[in-house]
């Protein structure tokens, strides 16, 4: 039996208002997770210590859904997982290149972006970017 931690959320919602007056439209996503580079897992966007692995990265009606596996087998991925499992992190953030964006009023909508991760952050720009507490605890 692996001692991965499995997670999984909303990293992004459509058509929701995050803390930097930025929107995703539906689809912005889908180019970029097409062209199939992996999107890192990491841990407050920290490019030098990746947690884990997204085993499912993808867009349904409602957002940019992602499944993975905090490994434990480097230390900050044993610290995330504690942290996690404890309920003192459950906030997910993406972290991606613009392609295409548009201003309406003052929200910035952006239609393509390059997703390059999704990290596990203590507070996300998208408030509602969560990991799924309910799902998690049944399986």
């Amino acid at each position: 039996m692996s001692d991965d931690l499995k997670i999984e959320g909303y990293a992004s919602l459509f058509w929701t208002r995050d803390l930097n007056d930025d929107v995703t439209a539906a689809g912005a996503f889908a180019q970029s997770l097409t062209a199939g580079s992996p999107v890192k897992m990491l841990h407050q966007h920290d490019e030098a210590e990746p947690i884990g692995v997204w085993d499912q990265v993808f867009e349904d009606a409602k957002g940019l859904f992602v499944r993975g596996r905090i490994l434990r087998t480097t230390p900050r991925g044993q610290l995330v997982a504690a942290l996690v499992e404890a309920g003192a992190l459950d906030g997910l953030s993406i972290g991606f290149r613009q392609v295409k964006a548009r201003t309406q009023g003052p929200l910035r909508v952006l239609s393509r972006v390059e997703l390059w991760e999704v990290s596990i952050v203590t507070f996300p720009m998208l408030p509602q970017a969560r990991l799924s507490w309910a799902r998690l605890r049944v399986a």
